[in-house]
């Protein structure tokens, strides 16, 4: 008995190995390709993927072969199936332009927009300056561009058939700020109440500080009155009669909106101080791309008896669900009264200089918000490091932390 149930098992695996070697591929891939490809543009794809498979069990490496296997999945809709040839290929094999672009049009084929986008910019890193592909991208980021209006519009006039257009909203800011030597921890809170109109926002707000043991309130104004479908500007009046702020604040700027998501705007700010007073020239250059945002801003003030105050501060944000979720780092650096700062000026500590101290600081947000967008959120966290006044090329450090909550209604 034994030897008959030997004799079956070797008969049942030399018929197994028989019939895998007749599925085996024994042709020219050459060959197979060029009859796939004739199928595949036939629109027999699923003759042409057959052929292709069988070719690829025994030359897995043959990028033409798996490109179109690649193809005719993502030409019948199979956009994952697709998407895992492409990324086999793209893995061993970076400076293939033929595969990064059918990749990036499966994924616009499946409405991943920003997927292709992030494709795009990959790609262009070791291709660089590839016409076809900055072309793609282009337009790419035109229709991102197109979706993200269109969904802005929609959400307004499905408010506005429901009368539900939301024209006020409050909001409240709190912050601290902690440091590694000599200052105690600083506090920060401000009210606000925006309401749009159709000339533009009217933004009245009150701010509380408590810095150096000493409390303070300022009383602000900022207006964005609409001007044109490109043009838009910003004004803004504060005034305070507490020396941790400015006696007098000011600001006005003009905004344009350019063609292929840029935005530039040109302005001045004013800061009155008891003794002495500051005027800051400025302005911005910003920039949607996809779902990123970056913008430049740099400061620039004059001094009668010392150089030229120069500072920037950069901003980056990358979108995630819409314009409410966004992750972003801002980086400030430079010498500027504009920016928080801290002097000893007959023994009183004030909140910002006019003698331009050396500073850097890096700061981290979240924002998003809840299912029903009235209310947002964000979240913020910030390193500082800034010069002593009082012991110059000394610096201390400090970490700044805040949340701002909005609702609007």
């Amino acid at each position: 008995m034994f030897k008959i149930s030997l004799l079956v098992g070797i008969f049942s695996l030399m018929f197994c190995t028989t019939w895998a070697q007749d599925l085996a591929y024994h042709g020219n891939p050459d060959n197979s390709f060029f009859i796939a490809r004739d199928l595949a543009f036939s629109g027999n794809h699923l003759a042409a993927r057959d052929t292709l498979s069988l070719v690829l069990t025994k030359y897995p490496d043959y990028t033409d072969v798996r490109n179109l296997l690649a193809k005719t999945h993502s030409w019948d809709g199979e956009y994952d199936l697709a998407r895992k040839e492409f990324n086999r290929i793209i893995s061993k094999d970076k400076t293939n332009k033929e595969v990064w672009i059918a990749a990036v049009k499966n994924e616009i084929y499946a409405e991943n927009y920003y997927t292709a986008l992030g494709l795009s910019n990959k790609a262009l890193i070791f291709l660089m300056e590839d016409l076809d592909l900055l072309k793609l991208k282009e337009d790419t980021t035109k229709k991102i561009y197109e979706i993200q209006k269109d969904e802005e519009m929609l959400i307004a006039l499905k408010e506005e058939a429901e009368g539900q257009v939301l024209r006020n909203r409050i909001g409240f800011i709190n912050s601290f700020d902690v440091f590694d030597i000599v200052y105690d921890p600083m506090i920060f809170s401000a009210f606000e109440y925006t309401r749009t109109t159709q000339f533009g926002q009217i933004i009245p707000r009150i701010t509380y500080a408590n810095r150096f043991n000493t409390n303070g309130l300022q009383f602000e104004l900022d207006l964005y009155p609409k001007i044109s479908e490109r043009f838009y500007a910003y004004a803004n009046y504060g005034y305070s009669n507490q020396l941790i702020f400015p006696r007098h604040r000011a600001g006005l700027e003009l905004y344009a909106n350019l063609p292929k998501a840029f935005e530039a705007s040109l302005g001045l700010r004013y800061l009155d101080f008891v003794t002495s007073a500051a005027t800051i020239f400025t302005g911005s250059v910003g920039m949607y791309t996809g779902n990123y945002y970056f913008s430049l801003r740099p400061y620039l003030t004059p001094r009668k008896n010392g150089p030229l105050g120069v500072s920037g501060n950069l901003i980056a944000r990358i979108y995630l669900k819409d314009k409410n979720q966004y992750f972003g780092l801002n980086l400030s650096y430079g010498f500027t009264p504009e920016i928080i700062q801290i002097i000893s000026n007959s023994d009183i500590l004030l909140s910002e200089t006019l003698l331009f101290v050396e500073s850097q600081q890096l700061l981290m947000e979240y924002s998003f918000s809840g299912k029903s967008s009235v209310n947002r959120y964000r979240g913020m966290l910030g390193l500082t490091r800034q010069e002593l006044i009082f012991d110059a090329g000394q610096f201390f450090y400090a970490i700044s932390a805040g949340l701002r909550y909005e609702t609007n209604f």
